[in-house]
């Protein structure tokens, strides 16, 4: 996409955009002077939420006028505006309650995905003087990442593909990469090694590593099925459609690495990939097989299509045996979580209390929904298998995105906290600093949540 924000160093004219409520209305017309005064009313302009008026003056667009929540924060809904308004170069008015948020919800809703088409000319903003600009395009950028990467089709995306984007996303910036692959998975990783077998793409585990040695230790884990056919256990034709999502995790955790390293966090990070294509073939992994994991846990195999619970597992083990002081997992992992809490409002998992209460806290503030679930022993029992350790799916049908994460939680032991989002990396329908489609969820308030906790943030 095009960058949605004016150069730094430019002086050309802006149109002012200034927020209103039905309250302020009249003091806005007041001021924008009576000809404008009567253009406004005499169109209807109420000032609703999320309703706006190009006014018009005497050399072209006089201001913008912007429909904003009275009583409430006023979020992303300044992303709504690069959509509607004609081309042009604007900057923020009178009546905004947080410039930095607006400013960013502008840069997320100018968001397009123009890799296969052309891109057309969009509204620019000017930041204020004093923003922090670098801070505001690191954000975007790392928004962008995620949104296309998860955008692109299955084709053009596959496990080595993945790899390749972590390397450039990374690499410059000082990280070092590694790859392990195809049957070189079998000693060390073999649940990875099993889902992506069915494929003729290789599986692989891809890890990335930045930082001082003696910092505190980040680990972030993200599922990288780059499409999800089901595997034997194969998904109908409207559960498949939206199956190149399904490596949103990876996405994910690869645009909060590079927040991290933009901002030069003190902080040891480690990302952890295992980036596989359940697809069906001779080859394809079965239900009722029975393999070990990487822990030794073995684990029979309930339905081919919890897949990614199994790529996982042998990822986090692998990322606790050096127990890590955070370690974060992002996964594309179970419709139950979007029954519970829709598209939204991703659910997250913690044992730790009082660092589930500050992401939720920040997640609120930052305008970045997540919702804290419980991870509810009792359940623990539906995951039984009466010929292996653990079964990966949970019997009788209930409470999926919970028993998705009891699952998980067994492969995490000497971690000392530990966080598992699970994330649906799509908006079905455009909202505010949302376009329809891919998607980065929870990485904003997981930034500023390791920020605080180990110091460092600009």
């Amino acid at each position: 996409m095009s960058d949605p924000f004016l150069p730094s160093e430019s002086d050309c004219p802006t149109i002012p955009v200034h927020a209103v409520t039905p309250e302020t209305l009249a003091a806005s017309l007041e001021a924008l002077g009576a000809p404008a005064a009567a253009f406004v009313r005499a169109s209807g302009f109420k000032a609703k939420v999320g309703e706006h008026i190009v006014v018009p003056g005497p050399d072209g667009i006089q201001a913008v006028l912007f429909g904003v929540p009275a009583s409430e924060p006023q979020g992303l809904v300044f992303g709504k505006l690069p959509s509607v308004l004609p081309a042009g170069d604007y900057r923020l008015g009178e009546g905004i309650a947080d410039r930095r948020l607006a400013a960013l919800g502008w840069g997320l809703g100018a968001y397009r995905f123009f890799r296969y088409k052309a891109a057309p000319d969009g509204a620019r903003l000017r930041l204020d003087a004093d923003t922090n600009r670098a801070g505001l395009e690191r954000l975007v950028g790392a928004v962008t990442l995620a949104r296309d990467l998860v955008n692109t089709p299955a084709n053009d995306l596959g496990p080595a593909e993945l790899a390749s984007a972590v390397r450039a996303a990374l690499e410059p910036d000082g990280a070092t990469v590694t790859e392990t692959v195809g049957a070189d998975l079998l000693p060390g990783f073999p649940l990875i090694h099993a889902v992506g077998t069915g494929s003729e793409r290789a599986p692989r585990l891809i890890e990335a590593t930045w930082g001082n040695a003696g910092d505190p230790k980040v680990t972030l884990v993200g599922k990288g099925v780059v499409f999800d056919t089901g595997g034997l256990d194969i998904k109908s034709d409207t559960g498949m459609l939206l199956m190149k999502k399904d490596m949103g995790g990876a996405a994910n955790v690869l645009a909060l690495a590079k927040l991290i390293i933009g901002a030069g966090l003190p902080v040891r990070l480690r990302v952890l990939i295992p980036a596989v294509e359940n697809a069906i073939s001779g080859r394809a992994f079965r239900p009722s097989d029975i393999y070990p994991s990487r822990k030794g846990i073995t684990v029979e195999i309930g339905n081919t299509d919890a897949e990614g619970r199994l790529v996982l597992a042998d990822a986090l083990a692998f990322a606790d045996e050096e127990a890590p002081d955070l370690l974060i997992d992002m996964a594309t992992l179970t419709g139950a979580a979007r029954v519970a809490l829709g598209p939204d409002l991703p659910p997250f998992y913690s044992r730790d209390d009082a660092l589930a209460a500050r992401l939720q806290a920040l997640a609120l503030a930052l305008a970045d929904p997540l919702w804290r679930m419980p991870l509810w022993a009792p359940y623990e029992a539906m995951l039984d298998s009466k010929v292996a350790d653990v079964n990966n799916t949970a019997s009788g049908g209930f409470a999926g995105s919970i028993t998705a994460a009891l699952f998980l939680s067994k492969f995490v032991e000497k971690a000392k906290a530990w966080v598992h989002l699970d994330i649906y990396a799509w908006n079905p329908s455009a909202k505010p600093g949302r376009p329809e489609g891919g998607e980065a969820q929870g990485i904003r308030a997981l930034f500023d949540l390791i920020a605080e906790r180990f110091g460092g943030a600009d």
